[in-house]
């Protein structure tokens, strides 16, 4: 029965307003040995909270197995987000559930309140998972049971080591499916502030930048970003300059201190990036000129609005190496530029973006190229 409930759940699941395509999927074995050894761990009405969740696969797939007293959600992505409102509306399970936005410290106490169960999809970074675990043992009932899983492939000892400090116990399950789930009992309350955002200097560039656990680099300055930074000088002054998938915010800093009469819009579909930018704008005494707004593809910016975008785009969904991330971000960019605007992007050179972004942007001009990268600038039509 609860095979068949399952499979009902996952058939109803779609990736939007994510990317789909036929090899990108909503669900995966993970998500299914997760709620079947949660179904081991819980009682009829405890309440479970669940992160990581892609989906929804792990919260409309608890609330068809498990009988929980209640679910509360946190997501990193915008896109998982939406996703999730649209699944648990299409399956008529959208009240049954509260989902948490992410505040400035990402997990708050309100998200563990009660929680006897605690669900996670394990990041692939550790720096994520251990802000996760400390946030876990930190705000968590003593008796909580944290299922921690995800595909073996993608696991390491290192997650184990990380769990392993802030919980007593930590017993890695055998392997189904080729996935596993690690079960951590025991929070180990941290007496220390939370190690996270992370505060760190680049001497190049002569800013501090600040770094939560799922952002992308960390606190360090991806090459990409380095090379795209290399023409600074070259980019136009603009009235409203936008940071698109900003990360810690180094472009949109960056761009502000060059700049000091632009309007400067810092936006990410990750929370975690979205918290990074803040304080990164705040280390650097920008935070009255960068305005962070969390959304996916620049949904809530106006069409026409921008004259300059900045963009280090993605190449992989997730797992998977994928460019439907970056076509994605570049029809976002042709519909908020406004006639003439630019489109600044730094890519992988392999990856040819040049033929999308005139059709979708307009007149594409390769502005510098190095034997990794290459920075184009597109003139919107």
């Amino acid at each position: 029965m609860q095979d068949m409930e399952l499979d009902r759940v996952f058939a109803g699941l779609r990736r939007f307003p994510d990317v789909e395509a036929p090899n990108l999927f909503a669900h995966d074995a993970s998500d299914r040995l997760l709620l079947e050894t949660a179904a081991e761990h819980a009682r009829a009405g405890m309440r479970v909270t669940v992160l990581g969740d892609r989906y929804g696969a792990l919260t409309l797939g608890a609330l068809a197995v498990l009988d929980p007293g209640g679910i509360r959600v946190s997501q990193d992505l915008h896109s998982g987000r939406s996703a999730l409102q649209r699944n648990a509306a299409a399956a008529g399970l959208e009240a049954r559930f509260e989902s948490v936005p992410p505040g400035p410290g990402l997990f708050g106490p309100e998200l563990f309140d009660g929680a006897g169960l605690v669900l996670l999809q394990l990041p692939r970074s550790l720096a994520e998972l251990e802000e996760i675990a400390d946030a876990v043992a930190r705000h968590a009932p003593g008796d909580a049971v944290l299922l921690a899983g995800g595909r073996v492939k993608h696991m390491s000892l290192g997650m184990n080591a990380v769990l392993e400090r802030y919980f007593d116990s930590v017993q890695p399950q055998l392997a189904r499916r080729k996935s596993r789930v690690l079960v951590a009992r025991g929070p180990k309350r941290p007496a220390a502030a939370p190690p996270f955002p992370v505060l760190e200097q680049v001497p190049e560039l002569g800013i501090t930048v600040a770094s939560h656990g799922a952002a992308f680099s960390g606190g360090k300055l991806d090459i990409g970003t380095r090379f795209l930074l290399s023409f600074l000088d070259r980019m136009p002054d603009a009235a409203h300059a936008v940071d698109l998938g900003c990360g810690t915010g180094i472009l949109a800093a960056m761009y502000a201190r060059s700049h000091p009469a632009a309007r400067v819009t810092a936006t990410d579909q990750s929370a975690a990036a979205v918290a990074s930018t803040e304080a990164t704008a705040a280390a650097n005494g920008l935070a009255d000129r960068i305005t962070v707004v969390h959304d996916d593809a620049m949904s809530g910016l106006e069409a026409g609005s921008a004259d300059l975008i900045l963009l280090n785009p993605p190449f992989h969904l997730g797992a998977s190496v994928h460019a439907g991330a970056a076509f994605k971000m570049f029809e976002a960019a042709s519909r908020v530029l406004a006639a003439g605007g630019e489109l600044w992007t730094v890519y992988n050179s392999h990856l040819q973006y040049r033929p999308a972004l005139e059709r979708l942007i307009g007149s594409t001009t390769e502005i510098g190229r190095n034997p990794k990268f290459t920075v184009t600038r597109s003139v919107k039509a």
